[in-house]
């Protein structure tokens, strides 16, 4: 049987100890999987049953304490499901049913990055890699996504191999990606005007370096989704669409538990103070998030706190959690579309 498995509707975690070297084991995971974290001890080892969740897998880690006092935080040994995570590797409970999606086992051509850099008056360096998909050259006119996080999206979230396949499919035309790398995510994404600005000065460096065309598109998930909203509404101008994973839009009355974080004034006070839309500036406005997570709340409020203000929002929810496996899988059809409704673009057999 396989480590862990679900047993009707129990998810049924196992740790093999035959020569008895620990005195303790309990689970480690997100608090949207219900029932105890502390195993029982069997003849062979270690054993712990929860209820099994709503969602499509669990990322897991284990707390062991062994002879003499020592704990220690640990992938499951029994388990060869891994994941990179933004805060580490983590041991993969899949659920039945649940399959990668089919786009990230394609191999594609790869792109090419290059690395840019605008300096800003106030906030110093912004980095920026440019994916560029095979074979489009730099006075090529073409449409631009940027995302938040962009290195990590690229590296945990396969976005660039997302937009590879897009590409090459057809279901998408050619289109340059702008990864953005925050060095105070904290200060850049919680609600700042200077980092709104100067991201926007960013693309203009950019759209000098290689030929741009049709409305942008902002992405990026939790304070990264929050801020490519706000990037949005600065500049609905040349700003289009937003797609915004498990967004950070919290507010006093839903979010209580956040009032800790730094700028959390400053985040409130502009999720409830958007504007409406014009008739000239609506946005296509993407989104999804985690039906278990914390920020479902919130982001069922924002999708209608923007629909009300006149944008375009679909809201999207996922089996899973607040990582960027979650986004990963959440990238299509929901990212797709809104770049195929932004940039006007039929599918091209």
């Amino acid at each position: 049987m396989p480590h862990p498995s679900v047993v009707e509707e129990t998810l049924l975690f196992t740790l093999e100890d035959n020569a008895r070297n620990l005195t303790r084991v309990a689970l480690d995971c997100d608090d949207a999987v219900q029932g105890g974290r502390r195993f029982r001890r069997t003849a062979t080892g270690w054993t712990l049953g929860v209820p099994r969740p709503a969602l499509n897998r669990v990322e897991y880690r284990l707390v062991v304490t062994a002879q003499g006092g020592g704990t220690s935080v640990v992938c499951d040994p029994g388990n060869p499901e891994r994941v990179d995570t933004g805060f580490g590797e983590r041991s993969v409970a899949l659920m039945p049913g649940y399959g990668r999606p089919a786009w990230v086992r394609r191999e594609v051509e790869p792109g090419s990055l290059r690395e840019l850099t605008h300096t800003d008056d106030e906030l110093g360096d912004l980095p920026v890699g440019l994916w560029t998909p095979t074979g489009l050259g730099d006075t090529t006119p073409a449409p631009l996504l940027v995302a938040h996080d962009g290195p990590e999206y690229a590296r945990l979230g396969d976005l660039t191999r997302f937009a590879a396949v897009q590409v090459t499919d057809g279901t998408l035309p050619p289109f340059r990606l702008a990864l953005m790398q925050p060095r105070d995510r904290d200060a850049w994404y919680g609600a700042n005007p200077a980092y709104v600005a100067a991201e926007l000065a960013a693309v203009d460096l950019v759209a000098a370096t290689v030929a741009t065309d049709r409305p942008l598109v902002v992405m990026g998930a939790s304070l990264g989704g929050l801020a490519a909203l706000l990037v949005g509404m600065a500049a609905a101008d040349t700003v289009g669409g937003v797609f915004a994973q498990s967004g950070s839009f919290f507010t006093p009355d839903l979010d209580p538990q956040e009032s800790t974080y730094p700028y959390f004034e400053q985040v409130t006070a502009a999720v409830l103070g958007l504007p409406a839309a014009s008739s000239t500036n609506s946005l296509v406005v993407g989104m999804t998030c985690g039906r278990l997570e914390e920020n479902w709340a919130n982001n069922e409020a924002m999708a209608a706190r923007l629909t009300d203000r006149g944008h375009r929002v679909r809201l999207t929810g996922l089996d899973d959690l607040h990582n960027f496996t979650a986004w990963r899988d959440g990238l299509d059809p929901a990212l797709t579309d809104v770049l195929r409704a932004v940039w006007r673009y039929s599918r091209m057999d």
